[in-house]
């Protein structure tokens, strides 16, 4: 298996892991729907929002990656803020409390689809107001799942990682390897 895969993704920070671990990215951006149907769990909404992805822009004969990434506490999806607003009541909820981050992967190669889910647990600080809106101002946190980016200045509000570092930033490059295998055992 080369190191040639279409993305199903338009975020650079998915980009950025691939490349950095060697692989030739062709990016295309899916237009699915993203709401969570009722009574989906956040493990199953994410795995099957990877699928849909994936089978939403790589042909049957490519070979592809699609990710999908939520943070969750209190059986609470907490998604991407949108506003500084909704940003700042995120980031307090999650003051000093623990959360995972669930992220949903699907793998296409040799015309067949494998998917899987990975979790990891993120512990934040107790935060002060003036810390939450000084973060909130960076712009960070607008895009991100759960209102911040750990790659970036959001580290500093963690105290705590349980798991991949890289499913907190959006893609864990030692799931997508283990995906790899088992198709490449397949063939």
């Amino acid at each position: 298996m080369d190191k040639t895969l279409v993305l199903a993704s338009q975020s650079p920070q998915r980009l950025r892991l691939l490349q950095d671990y060697g692989f030739d990215v062709e990016v295309r951006i899916p237009q699915i729907d993203e709401v969570p149907r009722s009574g989906e769990s956040p493990s199953a909404l994410v795995e099957r929002l990877a699928l849909e992805k994936l089978r939403d822009v790589v042909e049957s004969h490519e070979t592809g990656l699609a990710a999908d990434t939520v943070a969750v506490i209190d059986d609470k999806i907490l998604g991407k803020p949108g506003t500084q607003k909704r940003a700042v009541a995120m980031l307090e909820y999650l003051s000093g409390q623990t959360h995972q981050i669930i992220g949903g992967i699907a793998f296409r190669h040799g015309g067949q689809d494998i998917s899987g889910v990975i979790s990891t647990e993120v512990t934040f600080r107790d935060l002060t107001d003036e810390e939450i809106e000084d973060y909130v101002k960076t712009g960070e946190s607008l895009d991100k799942a759960g209102g911040y980016a750990i790659q970036g200045h959001g580290a500093d509000l963690i105290s705590k990682v349980h798991g991949c570092q890289e499913n907190v930033i959006g893609l864990s490059m030692n799931a997508v390897f283990e995906l790899m295998k088992l198709l490449k055992a397949q063939e």
